[in-house]
């Protein structure tokens, strides 16, 4: 029994395309989930959505689908993709939109604002999808073969992680958190104990996606700027007992190249850590699997 995490986006900020990031992908934040008998969920709609969405709509042979996209925030690069989602304009799909309680009335002015006349052709309530606008409770939600749990993370204007298991059994377990500033000293209203509830958050998890944006050089002049660096990504990891991290949101100015070196920084501090985690970077039509029992 295993999860399939796909991805369609992997930058953060704003779409890089060209040829230094042909290999890890110029999209932002989209990641398809298949459970073992194929049910979908999405992880945000960034500029990755539109490339899924053909997939999808190929797929459904033209015809109706349902669809359901959990967002972790408002922020651009989490919600381009949706004007351009193929679904959204077929005939009798549904298009279910999920997102942290706190959060989703934000949400939803946001992806209304951006796709107001003045701003973009095609206005949202000619939309030929039914769109629901749904919350994800602190105790989680059961979705079609999924079961969603949600977690607040350090960012400018809040965000949040998504814990999604896919085999309605322990394991099987992806932690998503693509936008996240775990330095101690960054300016947050967060409790004392953050990072306690963070680690129990991913406790058990069997792969995690986590924000790696910065070098730890590069940190100190985007300070309260809501991400992470490398090095941070690998601690918590191995902190929390996960045996596989996939780098995400990639700054838009890295080079396929530098993230390479960035990969391997990262294993080399693992094995100073001694801890045997697999670092992998998230890459545009690449997966990884979450596989019940830490198996990966």
């Amino acid at each position: 029994m295993s999860l399939e995490a796909r991805f369609w986006g992997t930058r953060g900020s704003v779409p890089s395309p060209g040829p230094l990031t042909l290999r890890y992908g110029g999209n932002t934040s989209c990641v398809e989930l298949r459970t073992p008998v194929g049910e979908l969920a999405i992880l945000d709609a960034g500029t990755g959505l539109r490339s899924l969405g053909a997939t999808l709509q190929e797929m459904a042979g033209g015809g109706p689908s349902t669809s359901n996209i959990f967002i972790t925030h408002a922020h651009w690069d989490h919600i381009q993709g949706l004007p351009f989602f193929a679904p959204l304009f077929a005939d009798g799909s549904r298009v279910r939109i999920w997102s942290a309680a706190p959060l989703l009335g934000r949400l939803e002015r946001a992806l209304r604002a951006q796709m107001a006349p003045d701003v973009f052709p095609v206005p949202f309530e000619e939309v030929r999808a039914t769109v629901e606008f749904l919350p994800v409770p602190t105790e989680g939600v059961a979705v079609d073969g999924f079961s969603v749990r949600t977690h607040p993370v350090r960012h400018p204007g809040g965000a949040s992680a998504f814990r999604v298991n896919g085999c309605n059994a322990p394991g099987c377990s992806v932690v998503y958190i693509p936008d996240n500033e775990l330095h101690p000293d960054a300016p947050y209203d967060a409790p004392a104990d953050w990072r306690a509830r963070l680690l129990d958050f991913l406790g058990g998890a069997d792969a995690l996606i986590h924000d790696a944006t910065y070098t730890t050089a590069e940190y100190p002049g985007v300070r309260g700027w809501g991400h992470s660096t490398v090095d941070e990504a690998v601690e918590l990891a191995v902190d929390a007992g996960v045996p596989r991290l996939s780098l995400f949101h990639h700054h838009p100015g890295r080079s396929d190249e530098a993230v390479d070196a960035l990969v391997e920084h990262a294993r080399r501090l693992t094995r100073r850590l001694g801890y045997s985690l697999e670092v992998t970077a998230a890459a545009e039509e690449s997966a990884l699997q979450a596989t019940a029992g830490g198996d990966i």
